[in-house]
């Protein structure tokens, strides 16, 4: 077999989540699925400013296949630092779809 499949070969010592396992085989294949795909690459997608003090905690999808994406922050006084951000945040991952994905984004503390 090629070295491809040496990822494929690897397992790991605890079980994983349905979207951890979908998730490694996206990445491998480079196709960008769905809101679990997010989930699983937010340090990537965000860079390691915001992915430092921030963490994904929901994701709504709507009927027009729009997200609404709930953020909180890692401590609270940065909700104000990251509101202030959320244009930023809301670029980063309808480029990373490749199209308008996010219609709401709010933060919890």
């Amino acid at each position: 077999m090629s070295n491809q499949n040496k990822n494929l070969d690897a397992r790991s010592k605890r079980p994983q989540t349905i979207a951890g396992a979908l998730g490694g085989l996206i990445k491998m294949f480079g196709v960008r699925a769905s809101d679990a795909d997010l989930v699983q690459r937010w340090g990537e997608i965000m860079g390691p400013d915001i992915a430092a003090v921030a963490c994904l905690v929901a994701i709504k999808k709507n009927r027009d296949n729009t997200f609404n994406i709930v953020i909180r922050p890692a401590v609270p006084a940065y909700a104000l630092q990251l509101s202030y951000r959320s244009d930023e945040i809301i670029k980063k991952i309808n480029k990373y779809f490749g199209y308008n994905a996010v219609s709401k984004i709010s933060f919890r503390k």
